[in-house]
């Protein structure tokens, strides 16, 4: 009798363990752990420093931009416009005083519109004309240095400018396009400007030649300050020849030079009338954007390329897709925490645009109770630069909750200038591509999470 019963027993025990391994009873979910996925969004979103532009030149004295005209961008979705100025009453002298002045006019209203610019100097408009000899170009500099200090926080991008007609270092006058010269007019403009702000050339062999190197930096060197890790390119005939008006020497291996250093530095310009290729088409556009990952792209010239694309329907992409274009994809986060401990963030983004943020930004996680306005900010190490095309990025870090009470939160993701003039400007915020999740009077992205501090 004894023997049965304990037959009977091993038999129940085995009967229960095999029913309980092909159980779904296995899978165990976390209720203290919320697993969030997030929907992009299909909109336009007019994020800073990046996009399509309206390129605006001005003559020596000339008119200020039209805070009315800036204001009514936001119309277009256009947040960067090319400021040209053409010097050519000062070849052989100072800047005036009201030069200088419509400068700063200039930066005062891009401010108020909450407008970025890309700056580039010239002396001429036309390859019959003159350009100014290296000492003027260097004085000059020397005399627009306080201005770029004072406005860096409304400057995106500078193109090297200066040499040549229009400032495109062809067709010099003064024998500025030697290696040596280029050199002097390159470590000028980097002198004169903010370590913060990157300029750009036109043609790769420029860079190449006024650093003599030809490897793209890594990341070693390009998250950097250097004046190498400054400087990226600019290419004003844009899907214009088989060489873009010879931007190239040699394009295949030129191009694949680009695509590794625009993971740092900026590429962007305008289109030209083609020449012995057809017009660009929607997917040869892409294409090329993707591959040089372009940052914005000139509204104004050349028309007949930029109707190609909006009578083909890709115009609206490419309004989405120039620059970055950084959206949150899942997340996974605690739904209370102790107070005075700590939060782990953990989110993962990706970027569906062509190219990468390269102007640093200030990153707050955000905490907003329930049941007020309080809001506290939690500075992040996050990096948004590092959020590269076409790559998840994992975004986790332990984000410590001192000095906030206990209570219920909705939180949010702020990414914001780096400059404390537009610290709190939402328009200088940057919006993440996400259904529903823009608040814009504050400039915040929701995560679509609440936290309870006990």
């Amino acid at each position: 009798m004894r023997n049965k019963i304990l037959i009977y027993l091993l038999l129940a025990v085995t009967i229960g363990c095999s029913s309980s391994s092909n159980s779904d009873d296995d899978i165990t979910v976390d209720e203290t752990v919320s697993e969030i996925t997030y929907t992009a969004s299909t909109q336009v979103i007019s994020n800073p420093e990046r996009g399509f532009m309206h390129t605006w030149s001005v003559d020596s004295e000339g008119t200020p931009l039209s805070l009315s005209t800036l204001n009514s961008l936001k119309n277009e979705n256009v947040t960067i416009i090319l400021r040209l100025y053409y010097l050519d009453a000062f070849k052989d002298s100072d800047l005036s005083t009201a030069q200088l002045d419509l400068i700063k006019t200039d930066f005062e209203r891009l401010r108020e519109a909450g407008v970025k610019c890309i700056l580039r100097f010239a002396y001429n408009g036309d390859q019959s004309e003159t350009d100014a000899p290296l000492n003027i170009i260097e004085s000059h500099l020397d005399q627009l240095k306080p201005i770029f200090t004072d406005n860096a926080d409304v400057i995106a991008f500078v193109q090297a400018g200066f040499i040549g007609s229009w400032g495109e270092w062809h067709t010099t006058t003064n024998n500025l396009t030697t290696t040596a010269n280029k050199k002097a007019v390159v470590s000028k403009l980097l002198e004169a400007l903010p370590e913060t702000v990157k300029i750009q050339l036109r043609t790769p062999l420029y860079k190449q030649q006024v650093f003599d190197y030809t490897s793209a930096i890594d990341a070693g060197i390009g998250y950097g300050t250097t004046d190498i890790a400054r400087v990226g390119f600019h290419n004003d005939c844009f899907l214009a020849s088989t060489d873009d008006y010879g931007t190239y020497q040699n394009v295949t291996i030129e191009k694949n030079y680009i695509s590794n250093e625009a993971l740092f530095v900026p590429t962007g310009g305008e289109t030209c009338p083609p020449i012995g290729i057809p017009t660009a088409s929607c997917a040869t556009a892409d294409t090329e954007m993707a591959l040089l990952k372009w940052t914005y792209l000139n509204l104004d010239w050349y028309g007949p390329v930029l109707n190609v694309w909006r009578n083909n329907s890709c115009f609206d992409d490419f309004e989405r897709e120039l620059g970055y274009r950084l959206l949150l994809k899942s997340a996974s986060l605690k739904k209370e925490v102790a107070d005075n401990g700590s939060f782990e963030l953990n989110l993962i983004m990706d970027n569906a645009g062509f190219a990468p943020v390269y102007n640093k930004k200030n990153t707050f996680l955000v905490f907003k109770l329930t049941s007020g306005d309080t809001t506290y900010k939690k500075a992040l190490n996050f990096d948004v630069r590092k959020v590269v095309p076409a790559v998840n990025y994992e975004l986790n870090e332990s984000v410590s909750l001192s000095g906030i009470p206990a209570g219920q939160y909705e939180l949010f993701l702020k990414i914001e200038d780096s400059h404390n003039t537009l610290s709190n400007r939402p328009e200088y915020a940057i919006q993440l591509a996400n259904s529903d999740s823009w608040e814009s009077t504050e400039g915040l992205n929701k995560l679509s999470h609440t936290l309870t501090i006990n």
